[in-house]
C-alpha cells in the first residue's frame, strides 16, 4: 500500500470545469482512480505505488509519500549509479516522465532502465506500454537535438541482495526516542490513513482560490530546461511533428473567431499563455506549455489550436510568441480599457448594463 496525494488545487480540472483530463485514470493500472465531482478520486488503501499518475499529470498534482521524482532525480545523478529497476531505485519506470528519462540521458554516462520484471508482472498491462512510449520519445527527442545519448533497455531482472530481518528489540526502541517520536507517530497516523479502506474524495473551496490563481512551473519542466542548458547544441535546430511531444506543443489562434474573453491565459496554469495590463494580446511561451489542454477546453468558439509542427529552437533559445494583438480603446462611459471591435466605443459591460437598465425601465 502507498501513500499517495493529490492536491486538487493544482489539478487542471479544478481550474476549468470544461477540462477533459483524464491521464490518471488512463494510466492507474488497478483502476482506482476516477472522476467524482469533476475532481480525481481514489481508495488510497487500493494503491499499488507504481507511481503512474505521478508522472502523466501534466501539473505534477499527485505525489506518493516514499517517492518523489525531483529528489530520486538528483540523488540519481549525483550517483555513480546507471541502473533504473523496480527493484532497486523506483516504484517502477513508468513513474519517471519523459523529461525525467531524457533529462537522465543527458546528464549521466549512462542509463539502462530493467524491463526484465515486466513480464509477468501484475500491473504491466497499462504501464508497459507507457514505459515504452516514454522512452521511445526520450529517444526520439535526443535524437533530434543531435545528442548520442540514449536511454538503453535491457532485460536484466536486477535482485536486491537480501537481509536478514532484524528482531532485536532494543533496536527498536533505539529508533523510539525523543528525537524521532512525532515522525513515528506521523508515519504511524499516516498508515491508518492509507490502509482506510475507503474512497477519498476532493473538493476545492473558497479558502483555496490564491492557490488555484498561482501561476507555477512543474519541476520536471524545470529539470529539464537545467538539463538542455548543459547539453552541446545542435548543428541544426529541426522541426519536428507535434505530436510526437507529449508534454509541450506550439499553438494557433483564429483572429476571426477569438472574443478576447481572457480566459486561455487567465486559466493557464504555469503562465504558458499571458497578456499585458492591457489585454492587448495574447502571447504563448511553449517551453512553459505541459500540454494540458485547459486552454483549448475552456475557448468556446474553438479558437486556439495545436500546431502541426515543433521547432526544437524551443528547447536551446525560448522565445515568446504573440498569437494574437487587439485593438483597445478607451470605454466612453467608464473609461476603462477594452477590445474594441467596431461601432460604438463601449466595453461590453456598460453595453450589458444599458440593456439590462432598459429592460428594468421597460424601453425597448
Amino acid at each position: 500500500m502507498a501513500g499517495l496525494t493529490l492536491d486538487p488545487t493544482r489539478c487542471v480540472r479544478a481550474l476549468g470545469k470544461s477540462s477533459e483530463c483524464t491521464h490518471c485514470v488512463d494510466v492507474c493500472p488497478v483502476d482506482i482512480v476516477t472522476i467524482e465531482n469533476h475532481l480525481p478520486a481514489f481508495n488510497m488503501s487500493q494503491c499499488v505505488g507504481c507511481g503512474g499518475c505521478v508522472s502523466v499529470c501534466p501539473t505534477e498534482a499527485f505525489s506518493l509519500d516514499d517517492f518523489n521524482p525531483t529528489n530520486f532525480f538528483f540523488d540519481f545523478v549525483q550517483s555513480d549509479e546507471s541502473l533504473l529497476s523496480c527493484k532497486k531505485n523506483v516504484p517502477c519506470i513508468a513513474a519517471l516522465s519523459v523529461e525525467h528519462l531524457t533529462s537522465l540521458a543527458l546528464l549521466k554516462e549512462k542509463i539502462v532502465c530493467d524491463i526484465g520484471h515486466c513480464e509477468g508482472c501484475e500491473i504491466a498491462g497499462k504501464l508497459k506500454p507507457k514505459i515504452d512510449a516514454n522512452i521511445e520519445e526520450a529517444n526520439f527527442i535526443l535524437e533530434a537535438i543531435e545528442s548520442p545519448k540514449r536511454v538503453e533497455i535491457e532485460a536484466l531482472r536486477y535482485e536486491p541482495q537480501s537481509l536478514e530481518a532484524n528482531d532485536d528489540r532494543r533496536g527498536f526502541f533505539r529508533y523510539i526516542n525523543l528525537k524521532n517520536a512525532a515522525r513515528a507517530k506521523h508515519d504511524f497516523e499516516r498508515r491508518v490513513e492509507v490502509e482506510f479502506d475507503e474512497e477519498l474524495r476532493h473538493e476545492v473551496f473558497t479558502k483555496d482560490i490564491a492557490r488555484l490563481k498561482e501561476k507555477s512551473v512543474p519541476d520536471r519542466r524545470k529539470i529539464f530546461f537545467t538539463a538542455l542548458k548543459r547539453a552541446p547544441k545542435p548543428s541544426q535546430y529541426h522541426v519536428i511533428n507535434a505530436s510526437e511531444l507529449s508534454f509541450t506543443s506550439m499553438k494557433k489562434l483564429d483572429e476571426q473567431s477569438c472574443t478576447a474573453c481572457q480566459m486561455c491565459y487567465r486559466i493557464c496554469p504555469t503562465a504558458a499563455l499571458t497578456s499585458d495590463m492591457k489585454n492587448s494580446k495574447i502571447d504563448f511561451d511553449p517551453f512553459l506549455c505541459v500540454k494540458c489542454h485547459l486552454c483549448h477546453d475552456v475557448c468556446e468558439p474553438g479558437s486556439i489550436t495545436l500546431a502541426g509542427t515543433f521547432d526544437l529552437k524551443q528547447f536551446f533559445e525560448p522565445e515568446v510568441k504573440q498569437l494574437i494583438k487587439f485593438t483597445i480603446r478607451r470605454c466612453h462611459e467608464c473609461d476603462n480599457y477594452f477590445t474594441y471591435r467596431g461601432g460604438e466605443v463601449t466595453c461590453y459591460r456598460c453595453r450589458l448594463e444599458e440593456e439590462e437598465a432598459k429592460e428594468l425601465w421597460g424601453i425597448e
